[in-house]
């Protein structure tokens, strides 16, 4: 059991022959008592100490504790962040590459249409073009038919002979 300061205050000893100086050991002890006290209240305090700083370190403890479940959740949420992300991307991905097929048959389609148009009005146009050349070379025939040589070989007699009939006619 340890002492307390009061155990060596009241400290008595047997007095004996020759025995040591009174004073001198009540001063002694005196000091020791001192001593002794200020040691105990500095134990005391660093028991408090101690125990504040066991709180802090408990307190500390926690905040790690919170902090390493913090960070496992933000990693976790991470992980689905870029999970869902990825999904998303693909599904990006697999629409643009149905909208690009669409497009491409859609384009295709059109190219047909437009090649089939293309060779649609090139019969039409041979076609136009052999009527045009039959209507010339009937137009050219008739320029070059004897026709005209008779026209041109007509007397002017014949001319007057036939204002005068459109007169008869025409009284």
């Amino acid at each position: 059991m340890a002492l307390t300061p009061l155990d060596i205050h009241n400290k008595e000893f047997t007095r004996g022959f020759r025995g040591y100086d009174e004073d001198e050991v009540n001063e002694f002890l005196d000091q020791v008592i001192k001593d002794y006290e200020m040691v105990i209240r500095d134990k005391k305090s660093l028991e408090e100490k101690v125990a504040q700083l066991e709180e802090r370190v408990g307190h500390f403890s926690n905040i790690e504790q919170t902090l390493n479940k913090s960070i496992v959740v933000a990693q976790e949420t991470a992980e689905e962040v870029k999970e869902n992300a990825n999904k998303e991307a693909k599904l990006i991905v697999k629409e643009a590459e149905k909208n690009a097929d669409r497009i491409i048959n859609e384009s295709l389609a059109q190219s047909r249409r437009i090649a089939l148009e293309v060779e649609e009005l090139k019969k039409q146009a041979k076609v136009f073009r052999t009527r045009l050349r039959m209507m010339v070379e009937a137009q050219l025939d008739m320029i070059e038919n004897d026709d005209w040589e008779e026209l041109f070989n007509v007397e002017v007699d014949e001319e007057t002979q036939y204002e005068k009939e459109l007169a008869e006619n025409n009284s």
